[in-house]
């Protein structure tokens, strides 16, 4: 737990009463499965607020047009709710024993970012949150509002400022006790608390996490052009992967865990304790020959209640084609012809880029010339003519545009 500053509130009876407070507050979450809490000032986001506005404009955040919506209620967390006084950070330790980056070895097997491989972490802090929420209320009468990763709150600022870690270069929230490994969550309330202190930065001059990106997705220290990062690639990205891009997401096929994985603080981090979110058996040592073949009932199934559901199942699929293209294995080979004749043309652009990776210059010719003259995608026209060319064939695939 986080180590509490003087933040006088009032007069010294109620600076006695909130202090009271927070510990019972400690000891309900505790006892709920959270492994972290402090409290930060509602104030203290305003300079990553302004750091927010910055990314935004040179367009680092690519499609997730989220972001830029409601920036201004992420920089003041009292522009989204005026009555709030306190802040309430939670985090859940996630870590798992072993190696997160073990899947990465085995070009044939999917590598899934661990947080994804268990129930979504949103359903399960939220209920927890509320509980937690309902405790406070039940005994201060006050008002309070809950928040998982959803709304436009800067959780990893927040849980800065109220000494749960800080913000590694990787920008992620990195923790003593926990590496860097914690779900996190907020409760605002409309009552001072008193603020936890920040730890500051323990990163010195460490660069692993940097140098450790597939990407090159960090411009510099804390500073992350979402448009090169595998997970926002995987994830929040909609269409086609660029090109020049895919070679380097190996066999990553929802999130990245690289620059989390390597981070030195780790080595003090345990599994985390919470049951529900546990890795699901069935979502371990997953082949990519098997993934390539889900349908969308398939994919559902698969996932049912994960994170992974929000990359859509064309997206993971045309993931998992960029991953059997990177995996070198001619035997998958049939299996990507399949997706020649998707109906879906993302699926079927990422297919004409596998093919490229594992056919011959001649196969690549016979395929284009049974499917690329009648192509009517443009984007996927552009995948064959791309395909033709690294042939060394100029032969046009259909007529533009």
């Amino acid at each position: 737990m986080a180590e509490t500053a003087q933040c006088s509130s009032g007069s010294a009876d109620e600076d006695e009463q909130s202090a009271a407070l927070l510990a019972a507050i400690r000891r309900q979450a505790h006892a709920l499965g959270f492994d972290a809490l402090g409290v930060a000032d509602p104030a203290a986001v305003l300079g990553a607020g302004r750091h927010l506005k910055e990314a935004i404009a040179q367009g680092w955040h690519g499609e997730m047009d989220w972001l830029a919506e409601r920036a201004e209620e992420r920089a003041d967390p009292r522009r989204l709710w005026a009555e709030v006084r306190s802040v309430l950070m939670l985090g859940v330790n996630y870590g798992i024993a072993g190696d997160p980056l073990a899947e990465l070895a085995d070009s044939k097997m999917a590598a899934i970012s661990i947080y994804a491989r268990r129930k979504d972490y949103h359903t399960i802090i939220r209920k927890r949150l509320k509980q937690v929420a309902g405790f406070i209320t039940d005994r201060t009468g006050g008002a309070v509002k809950v928040f998982v990763d959803t709304a436009p709150v800067m959780e990893k600022p927040l849980a800065e400022a109220a000494g749960l870690g800080w913000q590694g270069k990787h920008t992620n929230l990195v923790s003593r006790a926990f590496g860097s490994w914690l779900f996190l969550g907020a409760i605002f309330l409309d009552r001072p608390l008193p603020f936890d202190r920040p730890m500051g930065d323990h990163c010195g001059r460490c660069r692993r996490c940097l140098e450790a990106c597939p990407t090159d997705a960090f411009v510099s220290a804390r500073q992350l052009d979402a448009r090169r990062c595998i997970s926002y690639l995987t994830i929040e990205h909609r269409g086609p992967i660029p090109r020049e891009l895919r070679p380097l997401m190996g066999n990553r096929v929802f999130g990245c865990d690289d620059c989390l994985a390597v981070c030195p603080w780790n080595k003090f981090a345990r599994a985390g304790r919470e049951a529900t979110l546990a890795v699901r058996p069935r979502l371990k040592g997953l082949r990519l020959a098997d993934l390539v073949q889900l349908d969308e009932e398939g994919f559902r199934d698969l996932f049912a209640g994960t994170p992974v559901k929000r990359a859509t199942w064309r997206g993971f699929i045309r993931n998992v084609l960029i991953a059997i293209g990177n995996a070198g294995d001619r035997d998958l080979l049939a299996l990507v012809r399949e997706k020649l004749e998707s109906t879906d043309p993302l699926v079927r652009g990422a297919a004409v880029w596998a093919l490229a990776r594992l056919a011959s210059p001649e196969e690549v010719r016979e395929a284009a010339a049974r499917y690329g003259k009648s192509e009517p995608d443009p984007a996927v026209r552009e995948e064959w003519r791309a395909a033709l060319g690294a042939v060394g064939d100029s032969t046009d695939v259909g007529p533009e545009g």
